[in-house]
């Protein structure tokens, strides 16, 4: 490497750097999803941004953060970086190696509030990088879940992870926890979404599951460290859920669930979406059926489907259900006339088989000992009867 590559290497370096400095003061200053900011980015660095609203601070006006102007004075990113590297936690931007490039889509979304829902930066907890979630897939559901949902998350969860896809989820109670345990009990990997900083514990009572998902795979959230979970960080932390995965998995969700709302964004970022069926009197599941019958959802039931959906084209085909092949299935149309003439204890003589067969005797006498020596019939002292092969 020649001194000009390595300058240029170090100036690039540099230049990220400050960019991932500006875009933490940005976070600390506005709701990462805050639109105004996210259109802005696009059109500046976050470096030129912070130097606008520090040359003029009345400008934040324009992005209805009155109170903002106040907290510039008091920014300290490096710190905060600092203290999240020590943490074990890492700021992530687009531009780092790690940055997951599905992710871009949402720079593209469909939705009708507006069409750039890209995130500034990631906040991530745990050794799994986000680059390895391109081979990932989402499962929500319920945070009530019952006995049957909980139970196909955590078996659904574990197939996947077997076969090396990543299980993402929302950390929550019922059908999350149940996805992320099912993941790690079957040494998989596994990443969890949060509406709160990485280093925040919510629900509560998931603080042993999010430290083990902590310890293998990753937690995630775009809010920085510290920051409370709120009921709009929910919604948007599943366009994140969404966006970082190949496709959605719901598992029991209501016809008001959170689940169906990253349903939602998987379809608006032509991400596949697929439902897993509970029982027809089941109101935990009436929001699945309803994706499933719109067509909005593909109906999936093992690890298998999953993977059918969102691999490539002919990449992996799952086997078709069928039951098992028995001894009388390859038999021709004739010999199952015959044998469905056969009576199964008392003998008969080949002409009664033919008349109950509606065919020759002699063409019922060949047939017959066909069906002899191939073990479905015999002849007993009083006729032709079915064996014990042909009961099967």
């Amino acid at each position: 490497m020649t001194a000009e590559q390595i300058a240029q290497a170090g100036r690039a370096h540099s230049s990220q750097e400050a960019e991932r400095v500006a875009r933490v003061e940005l976070a600390r200053l506005f709701e990462p999803s805050n639109a105004t900011v996210t259109h802005l980015l696009r059109q500046m660095t976050a470096v030129v941004l912070m130097d606008r609203l520090r040359a003029d601070p009345a400008a934040e006006r324009s992005l209805r953060e009155n109170s903002s102007a106040a907290r510039l004075p008091g920014l300290d990113a490096a710190r905060d970086l600092d203290r999240a590297a020590r943490a074990g936690i890492r700021f992530v931007i687009p531009g780092d190696p790690e940055w997951p490039a599905q992710l871009d889509r949402l720079g593209h979304c469909a939705r009708l509030d507006r069409t750039d829902w890209a995130p500034w930066g990631l906040w991530i907890k745990g050794p799994l990088h986000l680059d390895e979630l391109v081979e990932s897939v989402a499962i929500v559901g319920s945070r009530t879940g019952t006995t049957y949902g909980t139970t196909l998350a955590s078996t659904l969860a574990a197939d996947l992870a077997r076969s090396g896809l990543v299980v993402v989820s929302g950390g929550a109670f019922g059908v999350d926890a149940a996805a992320h345990r099912g993941a790690l009990v079957a040494e998989g990997r596994t990443a969890a979404v949060l509406a709160c900083g990485v280093d925040r514990v919510y629900p509560t009572g998931n603080r042993d599951l999010l430290g083990r998902i902590a310890e293998r795979g990753a937690l995630i959230s775009e809010a920085p460290p510290g920051c409370a979970p709120m009921r709009h960080r929910f919604l948007t932390r599943n366009r994140l859920i969404a966006g970082l995965t190949c496709g959605t998995v719901v598992v029991e969700a209501a016809v008001r669930s959170g689940a169906l709302n990253t349903a939602g964004w998987a379809t608006s970022i032509d991400r596949p979406v697929m439902g897993v069926p509970g029982p027809v009197t089941s109101a935990a599941s009436e929001g699945v059926h309803e994706l499933i019958r719109s067509g909005a959802a593909s109906l999936v039931g093992r690890a298998e489907d999953v993977r059918e959906v969102v691999g490539g084209i002919g990449e992996f085909l799952a086997p078709v259900l069928r039951a098992p092949v028995r001894p009388r299935d390859e038999l021709g149309a004739p010999e199952q006339l015959i044998l469905d003439s056969v009576p199964v204890h008392r003998g008969v003589a080949a002409e009664s088989v033919a008349r109950t067969a509606g065919t020759s005797v002699s063409q019922a006498r060949t047939l017959l000992q066909g069906l002899e020596r191939r073990g479905f019939v015999e002849f007993s002292d009083t006729g032709w009867r079915l064996t014990g092969l042909a009961r099967t």
